[in-house]
């Protein structure tokens, strides 16, 4: 890992005392999955090995978008029921951002769809596109707009269909991947503003919530180990790229398996080191869901129990960009997230890129 990769941004100097970094609130989560799941005995079917599926990932099922579903679809699924459970009208919300790497189209934008559908007339929307850490770029950047007091309401959308993206003949990469979407709002830290017909009023928040430390950063020189060789300005799109089937994601999954394998203890530690916290201090661990094969290893090298974790790759496989909020909505809904509690979410993939951030709730 290069020393100039990353930037640290957040150092408390004592212990629980020194306000977040970034005082932002998480006010609503919300998620949206396809109805149609795929289970490893379905893959059977075409000749995949469910023994192999779960040995090599520990993923037993995925959710599949239909034809007629894209990603905006979800994403715009996913943040209505944030919004509605944040109890913000949608005119209310300053800026949408999307976090995915499967547009619908190469523009307009997801987020623009989805600003379009749910009926925020007066938010600014763009897409960020860091794969698998897309969701955490997302999120840190929309904390700077919060924070800075730009804006009041933010929608965080983390959305992928990438079913559509991988070669259903490569059984090493196809059973990996799932679809969804799942969203957070943020609000200021210390208040929350809620809205309908127009109408604002700001409720007190006890606690001093917000992101207390963060880091993000890149391998670039590692790029060509989460690759998809046609459709951009490089290679557009050709019968001949077709027939060779240059499309599709291609992976090598060893490289990438050791990449983060090493990865994610190291920003980890260095991130709570940062920040004057132990391992101890952290409630929850909220990280991409890439397979349990790296999850397990990653917590090992941590000395993370797994009851520390959460964990459901092995309902939905690797949703991209929709992992981290979409474990992160289940854990906050299932009442495993209490105010108060530090929790630290991590995404790591294609570019490569990671992304962690330890977050007082």
């Amino acid at each position: 890992m290069s020393s100039n990769a990353s930037r640290w941004i957040g150092q408390p100097r004592t212990k629980y005392s020194m306000a977040p970094q970034l005082p932002v609130r998480i006010t609503g989560t919300g998620f949206c999955l396809p109805d149609q799941i795929v289970t490893n005995q379905d893959l059977e079917q075409r000749g995949y090995d469910h023994e192999w599926i779960v040995q090599r990932t520990g993923i037993h099922s995925r959710h599949i978008a239909p034809a007629e579903q894209a990603t905006s679809d979800l994403a715009y699924g996913a943040g209505l029921a944030c919004l509605e459970k944040a109890g913000v009208a949608a005119q209310d919300v300053d800026l949408v951002m999307v976090a995915t790497c499967t547009p619908d189209h190469i523009a307009p934008s997801v987020s623009c769809i989805v600003q379009d559908r749910l009926g925020c007339t007066k938010a600014a929307a763009f897409d960020v596109n860091a794969a698998c850490s897309g969701f955490m770029y997302a999120y840190i950047t929309a904390c700077q707009y919060v924070a800075s007091g730009s804006f009041q309401n933010v929608l965080v959308i983390g959305a992928d269909v990438l079913s559509r993206m991988i070669d259903p003949e490569d059984q090493k990469t196809f059973p990996l991947f799932g679809d969804g979407a799942a969203a957070v709002l943020l609000q200021p830290g210390g208040r929350r503003v809620v809205g309908s017909n127009g109408r604002k009023s700001i409720v007190s928040l006890d606690g001093n919530p917000g992101v207390i430390g963060f880091q993000l950063g890149a391998e670039g020189s590692l790029g060509q180990s989460l690759l998809f060789p046609v459709g951009g300005s490089r290679e557009p799109v050709t019968h001949e790229a077709l027939d060779q089937r240059r499309q599709y994601l291609q992976m090598d999954g060893r490289t990438v398996f050791k990449w983060a394998v090493q990865l994610i203890p190291q920003v980890v530690t260095r991130l709570l080191h940062r920040c004057e916290f132990d391992i101890e201090d952290v409630s929850l661990f909220i990280l991409h869901q890439a397979n349990t094969r790296i999850l397990t290893a990653a917590m090992e090298g941590l000395n993370v129990q797994p009851d520390r974790v959460w964990s459901n790759v092995q309902r939905y496989g690797n949703t991209c960009a929709a992992s981290v909020p979409l474990a992160l909505a289940e854990a906050e809904q299932a009442g495993k997230i209490k105010p108060g509690d530090h929790i630290v979410m991590c995404g790591f993939g294609a570019g490569l890129t990671w992304g962690t951030a330890l977050v007082r709730w």
